[in-house]
């Protein structure tokens, strides 16, 4: 068990509290970190991209110019790739890019993102974060008095409608609940902004 500061959203420390090693203190791989962010990005492409070739492009339906005699190079149809307005070769088409990972793979990424935060004393344990209302200087005043002024991802245990429109306002700083939590938010923010009771959401699931 390692232990990690736990403080309030005024930046005051409470307390102490043991973590899972087993979690949050294993040594970092970087290639199941890469393997895990690469796959994230490739299943967030919509793969929606498509040109016309030759068979869709309007027209071209009739053979320019005799095979024969003209002195021209031979055409068949003026939607040919080579031609101005003709269709394109080799384009891309819609296509699916996703893929899946090992979900040993997966979990081992994600625990070893974790670690990396514990490591670079970037992980930061608040004893609650809520909200009484909608209010975005609320939240970035938590955050500069916790010194995770840069970009920060909240994580919460469950939804919290104020939190996260409150936050959603905040350049650099975006909200996450635990099943929700992926190696690229981690990596991409500098800071992590964890709430106790997700803490131990997160160690009920991989431990």
């Amino acid at each position: 068990m390692s232990r990690v500061n736990v403080y309030n959203m005024s930046g005051e420390k409470l307390k102490q509290m043991n973590i899972s090693n087993d979690v949050f203190g294993v040594e970092p791989n970087e290639a199941v970190m890469h393997a895990a962010i690469v796959n994230f990005l490739a299943n967030q492409r919509q793969g929606t991209q498509s040109t016309l070739t030759r068979s869709e492009v309007r027209g071209g339906g009739r053979k320019p110019w005799k095979q024969k005699g003209t002195g021209h190079a031979r055409q068949g149809s003026i939607r040919s790739p080579q031609w101005t307005h003709g269709g394109i070769a080799l384009g891309p088409k819609p296509r699916d890019y996703s893929y899946s990972l090992n979900k040993k793979v997966k979990r081992l990424a994600l625990k070893s993102a974790l670690s990396s935060k514990v490591l670079d004393k970037t992980f930061i344990v608040v004893d609650k974060i809520e909200l009484e209302t909608y209010k975005t200087k609320a939240v970035i005043d938590m955050l500069n008095a916790l010194g995770a002024d840069k970009k920060a991802l909240i994580v919460l245990p469950e939804g919290d409608a104020k939190v996260i429109k409150s936050a959603n306002n905040i350049s650099g700083v975006k909200t996450s609940l635990v099943n929700t939590l992926n190696v690229y938010d981690i990596l991409n923010h500098d800071y992590f902004v964890v709430a106790v009771d997700a803490v131990k959401k997160i160690e009920e699931v991989y431990a």
